[in-house]
């Protein structure tokens, strides 16, 4: 597999595993911003009054998956995660996880971001 098909994989996974815990899928790879600095959310997901955007990350280990997410893709992904909300008029509550796979484990960080 190359390295853009395990992230499809991966991604794929999380929606899954995000579902068995009670989520809806509202978007997946929301891209906003094209043609300038864009941002891309992995994965948006809903339960009751909540909002999740989701960064999933597939490193050897915990530390190089918070590694890859740098302060500027931060600052990306709050913007597009902004314009989401005000695009469907969201007056629930949000927040930012980030779901790693490591070999053997899957760590959900929930509002890591």
């Amino acid at each position: 597999m190359t390295s853009y098909t395990t992230g499809l994989f991966t991604e794929f996974l999380t929606r899954l595993f995000l579902r068995i815990h009670g989520f809806r899928i509202l978007k997946s790879r929301y891209v906003t911003g094209h043609y300038t600095n864009r941002a891309e959310i992995d994965i948006i997901a809903k339960k009751a009054n909540l909002i999740v955007f989701v960064e999933v990350k597939k490193r050897r280990t915990t530390i190089d998956a918070f590694n890859a997410i740098s302060a500027t893709q931060v600052k990306r992904l709050r913007r597009a995660a902004e314009t989401f909300l005000a695009q469907n008029h969201w007056s629930g509550d949000a927040r930012f996880d980030v779901v790693i796979f490591t070999p053997f484990k899957i760590q959900w960080f929930k509002g890591a971001l």
